[in-house]
């Protein structure tokens, strides 16, 4: 079957997806109202309740949750062959990840702007609260410190990619204040802006920037983490309109546009799948079922997007009606970058050997997955004429762009969190947000430099191994929390349930197994905190069902 054929046939299932059950769910579960005064404008304060335009709104979300995951993920997983993945992809986009990212942003909208682990305490408990916000804080804390190091291994080895990256700072600045305090349109900045980042591109091809291996005691690599976590901090600290959601705007239309040009060269070139359907993985990888699940997560569910979704994005909604353009194309973006991954990793490679040479055991697929979106991708645009080194670099910066409106965005998610935690706990000073800013800085600061003192910067890499479990245990709960929300209102509760139960099942039945892997390799600090994780996450399961009987016994003593 040809690739393009494939492609074609998922990117039409996509659109069936948001023109009929997108709208189910806006207007039947959901049930929008245009009037419905949302939380940018009972709370609009200039910094982050901001009233926003659907479509940059939107750029600011999909920016935001894509990161690098939905590039990763399925190019790992194409050790189990581009089946597996594609179908995954194809059902959780439309099913699990579009109702999912929707679901927790209208469901804040409609609870003040609050994030899904403060939501849990109106709907289960302030017990189960406290539990969601202790996974929550620690999923946040990891993917700062995860990422952080992302990007900097990136700059170490794509130098020219160094100077494109921050060269949108300004452009970014210049547009929120362009559009916010002089009242200009969004057509022309944002023409302007994508010019300029694109010709950055250039300017970094030109002038590539390497820092010394070594400063004082600390690797190159290990500064541009502690500089990433310095501007994320600041970052998180300016009003959303004047960096973060300007960012994240005009990085979607680079993004979005660097998807139609891998598109493009997918069927320019018109390749054959080098990599088999099915495969049976090698001796060292994991089992398909349950590991697919996990290790696929953005572009298909992930449960940092409903904290995406819950944390900033559900304070800049306009009218409540934005939230299904915002939420569910939201995670069809996420879908078909997902999708050119696997079309990159499955038929971009030049031969079979090659490909069999990358996924020939797990730890080689596990450690390559953007090197191989890299080179594939890269393949497909030298067949649009693109010089390779060009190829490479835009390729890149994508991959670093999605990586860094993420960790913009996660940092500023952090902050939210502490304050919420120090509303719950009566401690003033993390509801500071000067104080809640340098709290989020030293503690994902700490998780990178101190975890692992033989590669400072690097730390957050020994956690990595829970990730994937986290985020989708994560996204669980938030269904969790959704399912009895529906259910209290008399809505369809089970376009929530089914995925529900779906993605807890995979998801504590992978988390057993890591955990007994990690037993195996003797890492007691996986198994502990594995452990822990995954208690709390039952602990919480079992708080909804201790909601559910007490509502059923109120139900019976009101009749």
């Amino acid at each position: 079957m040809s690739p393009i054929v494939v492609a074609i046939g998922v990117l039409i299932l996509f659109f069936l997806g948001y023109r009929f059950y997108s709208k189910y769910l806006a207007e039947k579960v959901f049930r929008l109202d245009p009037n419905f005064r949302t939380p940018a404008h009972e709370f609009n304060d200039g910094v982050d309740y901001v009233p926003t335009n659907k479509f940059v709104l939107w750029g600011h979300h999909f920016s935001s949750v894509a990161g690098a995951a939905p590039i990763v993920g399925p190019a790992i997983a194409m050790i189990w062959g581009w089946g597996p993945a594609l179908l995954w992809v194809t059902l959780g986009t439309i099913f699990f990840a579009g109702m999912h990212d929707f679901g927790t942003l209208w469901a804040s909208v409609r609870n003040r702007g609050e994030s899904i682990g403060s939501i849990t305490r109106k709907v289960i408990g302030d017990r189960a609260k406290n539990l969601f916000l202790l996974i929550i804080f620690f999923l946040l804390v990891l993917v700062n410190a995860v990422f952080a190091v992302t990007i900097a291994n990136l700059f170490t080895a794509f130098p020219a990619s160094v100077l494109p990256y921050w060269l949108q700072v300004p452009v970014a600045i210049a547009v929120g204040v362009l559009v916010y305090k002089r009242g200009v349109g969004l057509f022309w900045p944002s023409i302007v802006a994508l010019f300029l980042l694109f010709a950055f591109i250039f300017v970094g091809a030109a002038f590539p920037v390497e820092l010394p291996k070594e400063i004082g005691d600390l690797s190159s690599t290990a500064w541009w983490v502690l500089i990433m976590l310095l501007y994320g901090a600041i970052a998180s600290r300016l009003p959303v309109w004047l960096l973060l959601q300007p960012r994240d705007y005009i990085n979607s239309h680079m993004l979005f546009l660097g998807l139609i040009i891998i598109y493009l060269g997918l069927f320019a070139t018109n390749p054959d799948f080098i990599a088999p359907a099915f495969r049976e993985a090698p001796a060292d990888a994991p089992p398909l079922l349950p590991l697919l699940f996990v290790t696929v997560a953005c572009g298909a569910i992930s449960g940092f997007h409903g904290l995406v979704g819950s944390g900033t994005s559900s304070k800049q909604i306009d009218k409540e009606t934005d939230a299904r353009f915002v939420g569910y194309f939201g995670a069809m973006g996420e879908g078909m970058l997902a999708l050119a991954a696997i079309m990159a990793t499955a038929a971009g490679f030049a031969s079979l050997d090659a490909w069999n040479e990358h996924y020939g055991s797990w730890k080689s697929a596990s450690a390559g997955g953007t090197a191989a979106f890299v080179t594939g991708a890269g393949n497909f645009l030298s067949n649009l004429g693109i010089p390779a080194e060009i190829g490479t670099t835009f390729i890149s910066i994508m991959v670093i762009a999605f990586a860094a409106t993420t960790l913009d965005t996660s940092m500023r998610l952090q902050r939210f969190i502490l304050s919420e935690i120090g509303e719950q706990y009566k401690i003033k000073s993390l509801q500071n947000i000067n104080i809640s800013t340098v709290v989020t800085l030293i503690t994902c600061a700490a998780l990178a430099f101190l975890a692992d003192p033989s590669n400072p910067g690097a730390g957050g890499m020994i956690l990595w191994p829970l990730f994937g479990t986290t985020n989708q245990l994560t996204a669980g709960l938030s269904l969790l929390v959704l399912t009895l929300i529906l259910w209290r209102w008399g809505r369809n509760f089970l376009v929530s349930l089914i995925p529900l139960i779906f993605i807890v099942a995979m998801t504590m039945s992978s988390m057993v197994l890591s955990i007994i892997d990690f037993t195996r390799q003797g890492n007691t600090l996986l198994v502990v905190i594995g452990t822990i994780i995954l208690a709390l996450n039952a602990w919480l399961i079992l708080e909804g069902l201790l909601a559910v009987n007490r509502q059923r016994q109120e139900n019976r003593l009101s009749t």
